[in-house]
């Protein structure tokens, strides 16, 4: 049995949760949530619970189980508290302002890099080099926050471009002068 799977989910106050067939709605107080479930997996509300349950022991009911516990589990934290993502940019010239909805990079090249914010997702932007990307849906701040990092990763010599908030990026030496 998986150990994550059947840990029962408790429902904080202030959230609902709606099982209709494979469809599961979260509904918080910062927004709702909707996650399809994967045919074998069912998914059941009892008092102030939620259980995921698998019919068998076949190979892919196991790796859903956990799986689908972990998803609904994120989606109630995401409509309760929330999900933040950090970015930092790092090097000489680098910067990043607001523009209104979205935000500007100035990262080397010869042009600022405008970024807007997918649905459901907030950029603000702190100080010059600080970007934070926040929203209730955890896969997607993840993908926004890698999106922006992929415009300008950071480099091994001196480490300049866009890193996550405390992420360590291995140093190469370089050339060695004779």
């Amino acid at each position: 049995m998986s150990r994550i799977g059947r840990l029962p989910i408790d429902i904080p106050s202030g959230v609902t949760i709606t099982v209709a067939g494979q469809d599961v709605a979260v509904k918080g107080p910062k927004g709702e949530l909707t996650l399809t479930v994967a045919s074998p997996i069912e998914v059941t509300v009892e008092e102030n619970q939620v259980l995921v349950s698998r019919p068998d022991d076949e190979r892919e009911s196991r790796s859903l189980h956990g799986l689908t516990r972990t998803l609904i589990n994120n989606n109630i934290i995401g409509v309760t508290q929330g999900y933040t993502k950090g970015l930092e940019v790092v090097g000489t010239g680098y910067r990043v302002a607001q523009k209104g909805g979205s935000i500007e990079f100035a990262l080397g090249f010869s042009h600022p890099v405008l970024v807007d914010p997918p649905a459901g997702i907030t950029l603000t932007v702190e100080g010059n080099n600080k970007v934070t990307v926040s929203g209730i849906d955890k896969q997607a701040v993840g993908e926004a926050a890698a999106n922006i990092r992929k415009i300008r990763k950071p480099e091994p010599y001196k480490g300049k471009g866009v890193r996550y908030a405390g992420e360590v990026v291995r140093r190469k030496a370089g050339k060695s002068g004779k």
